[in-house]
């Protein structure tokens, strides 16, 4: 087993060498686990690796100190970067002397190392760790043939943030469909404004216009993944963002991962550079009126700007956009199986549930997500909304091989340019088809 889930998680990193840089070092060992492979309990270890700081102090030492007490080991974190993240995974799963115990793991990521069997089967946990209340999208994500292995962890939503005094100048108020927001944002273009500011290789947010009209990137037939560019409801999603991209945004073609955060406060000459942008919720810290104090610093102005989360095909309904997060999961080649699930009990508690929910993390239980949006009465509901009908990418083996090619945002630029859509779908779906499977 060891062997086979070297080989495949070799080839993944091969495959997603655009997404993280390479890195030396090893996780938190869990050599000294006894020969059952279950964990000591007292004087015994536990090594959980987290990426980046999205995870606050008080939640980390809350779980440090609530493992001690619950099984008498200690809870060793270890801080991952992200873009090193896959690289080291990679190089540290496959072995009991290396690997971490427990790792979170970004969720577009979740299924191509559940497909090689990196993950432990948690499908025996699952009804107790929330079951049906844990996020429809993510847990999918974690999912091979009806077993869970990765499960949510934390969700981030993408939502649209709007400039109230430029919608009201022009008459327009929140648009309650897809199409009557797609007519609004480009009536409020101008050539020096944005109405909707959408880089042409930004595939994460135009996906969500794929996935209302009913498209995907990927669909499995049978055992096989394959392409669905050339899909026609994808093709009607991607009619919609090239004309989105023509005739609302005035964001370069080139453009992928942006800060749209920056065109919609107003800038040096006092105007803002987009009327609406979409973003996740913690774009809320960056986008208002400069603090009088600290011109650092943004204030959110209630009466200047709006968030609500995009809207669907059908009157009233919300798109499904795709969510950003983590899931959480047990390495395979643990040998400390019992005290990892104690942990994953702790993490899927009530009490860590609501924890996150009110540091701004949206929980992975449905169940929790009032405490989420009490925090931000402004934001949160609308994250709360668009969280629940979201979508991620296809859990296909070679997924993360995909986003590491730069195809999709090749792609989706050369859409934006004006391509020919249903030529180049054509085109890539050969391309990506190729490394859907791993």
């Amino acid at each position: 087993m060891k062997k086979q889930i070297t080989g495949a998680l070799a080839a993944l990193a091969v495959g997603t060498a655009g997404l993280a840089a390479c890195s030396g070092g090893s996780g938190g060992g869990s050599a000294d686990a006894d020969a059952a492979g279950t964990g000591g309990g007292e004087g015994d270890s536990l090594t959980l690796w987290l990426m980046g700081s999205d995870t606050p102090d008080e939640l980390r030492t809350y779980l440090q100190e609530t493992f001690e007490e619950n099984t008498g080991a200690e809870l060793v974190i270890e801080e991952q970067d992200w873009a090193n993240a896959v690289t080291k995974l990679t190089t540290a799963l496959p072995d009991a002397a290396t690997t971490p115990d427990v790792t979170e793991i970004g969720n577009t990521w979740a299924s191509t190392f559940t497909s090689v069997g990196a993950f432990t089967d948690l499908s025996d946990m699952y009804e107790d760790l929330g079951g049906e209340d844990l996020l429809p999208s993510f847990v999918t994500a974690g999912e091979v043939d009806g077993k869970q292995y990765a499960l949510p962890y934390y969700f981030g939503s993408r939502l649209v943030w709007y400039r109230k005094d430029v919608w009201a100048e022009a008459g327009h108020e929140v648009p309650t469909t897809l199409a009557e927001f797609n007519e609004t944002v480009k009536a409020l273009r101008t050539e020096d404004r944005s109405g909707f500011y959408l880089g042409g290789e930004d595939w994460r947010n135009a996906v969500s216009w794929i996935f209302a009209a009913g498209g995907d990137l990927a669909t499995k037939d049978g055992d096989t993944w394959e392409s669905s560019l050339s899909d026609p409801a994808t093709q009607e999603g991607l009619a919609q963002f090239q004309d989105l991209f023509t005739n609302a945004s005035n964001a370069p073609v080139t453009e992928a991962d942006s800060t749209p955060w920056v065109n919609i406060n107003d800038n040096e000459a006092g105007v803002p550079e987009a009327a609406t942008i979409i973003a996740p919720g913690w774009a809320y810290w960056s986008i208002g009126k400069p603090d009088a104090a600290d011109p650092e610093t943004m204030v959110w102005d209630d009466a200047t700007f709006g968030v609500f989360a995009l809207p669907g095909a059908e009157e009233g309904s919300v798109a499904p956009v795709f969510a950003g997060g983590s899931n959480i999961a047990i390495s395979a080649a643990s040998e400390k199986q019992d005290l990892a699930r104690e942990l994953l009990e702790i993490i899927f508690s009530g009490d860590y549930q609501t924890m996150l929910a009110e540091n701004g993390l949206g929980p992975a239980n449905t169940q929790y997500l009032e405490a989420f949006e009490e925090l931000n009465p402004t934001v949160n509901p609308a994250a709360a909304e668009a969280a629940v009908d979201s979508r991620l990418t296809p859990p296909a083996p070679g997924w993360a091989a995909v986003e590491g090619s730069g195809l999709l945002e090749e792609f989706f630029g050369k859409v934006a340019g004006g391509g020919d859509i249903a030529a180049l779908a054509e085109e890539y779906d050969e391309k990506i088809g190729e490394l859907l499977n791993g």
